[in-house]
């Protein structure tokens, strides 16, 4: 008897305690850039029970990503999609940023859409970034929504020349993935299913470690020390949200966004890390 698939992209720990929560008796799909992260997740949770099987597929292309639908569906409907890949900035190029958390997961959203399975739902993790960017005239807002992938980065907002650096593309392309889930969430809703969106603060992974070490380090320092919940959050937390939005219990939940960041964005506005308030830049 088939099983009810998961694609999970982005072998990674938010990922993986989403996972964890919501894949028993499933067959779940884990992919990434690099097979062997795949391979070494599968392995983990192979070992705990889990009946999974780990594929190489790159986000930032759709050819990958129409070889990772189809490989899911030889195992069944798919019934969930978990998106939790996407690189950094300050580790990723502009370039690299925009074709993968941009544009990759416009086409993800698209693909899944069009197989999804009647009750299904979605998730695609994003970023505090996207709110942190201020509001942008609703025409261009509906162009990031709307646009089709294949024509996203041509859009002139996206154009290199327009972007300052790569935390303005991390921004613009966490604002993009809110819109796109939005506007996605319509076509969904014609197959019965749901698709949301979650925007993590400072969640601490071996990712986010090497950016606590690295050149935005004490940035990031000073964001959750200054934040409401005065700490970072951990990927189990994300997971707990994560596990209400997939399920039946969040069957009225669909194309929305939810800031899950001990408060480091209601600081931005109106506390200490304002910087307006304080003379720093804290985007």
């Amino acid at each position: 008897m088939k099983k009810e698939v998961i694609i999970w992209i982005g072998a990674g720990e938010i990922g993986h305690a989403i996972i964890r929560r919501i894949g028993t008796g499933k067959q779940i799909i884990v992919a990434d850039k690099s097979l062997e992260k795949a391979q070494n997740v599968a392995c983990l949770l192979k070992n705990i029970g889990f009946d999974v099987v780990a594929i190489m597929a790159d986000l930032s292309s759709r050819s990958s990503i129409l070889s990772l639908i189809d490989e899911a569906l030889k195992y069944g409907e798919i019934k969930y999609l978990v998106n939790s890949a996407g690189v950094s900035p300050s580790q990723a190029s502009i370039e690299t940023i925009l074709k993968v958390d941009l544009y990759g997961t416009a086409v993800l959203l698209e693909e899944v859409g069009k197989v999804i399975s009647q009750g299904g739902s979605g998730i695609t993790v994003s970023s505090q970034s996207g709110h942190r960017l201020p509001a942008l005239p609703p025409e261009i807002d509906e162009l990031l929504a709307t646009t089709p992938s294949k024509d996203l980065l041509s859009l002139d907002i996206l154009r290199k020349e327009n972007i300052r650096d790569t935390l303005h593309a991390y921004q613009l392309a966490k604002r993009c993935n809110v819109k796109r889930v939005m506007s996605e969430a319509v076509k969904w809703g014609e197959r019965g299913a749901r698709i949301n969106s979650i925007s993590p603060g400072i969640i601490i992974t071996p990712l986010a470690i090497d950016e606590l070490n690295g050149i935005r380090g004490e940035f990031y320092k000073n964001m959750f020390v200054r934040c409401p919940a005065g700490r970072p959050g951990t990927a189990d937390e994300i997971a707990h949200l994560a596990e209400l939005i997939l399920s039946e219990k969040g069957a009225f939940i669909t194309g929305s966004d939810f800031l899950i960041d001990g408060g480091a964005t209601a600081s931005y506005f109106y506390g200490p890390l304002n910087p307006n308030k304080n003379g720093k830049n804290q985007n």
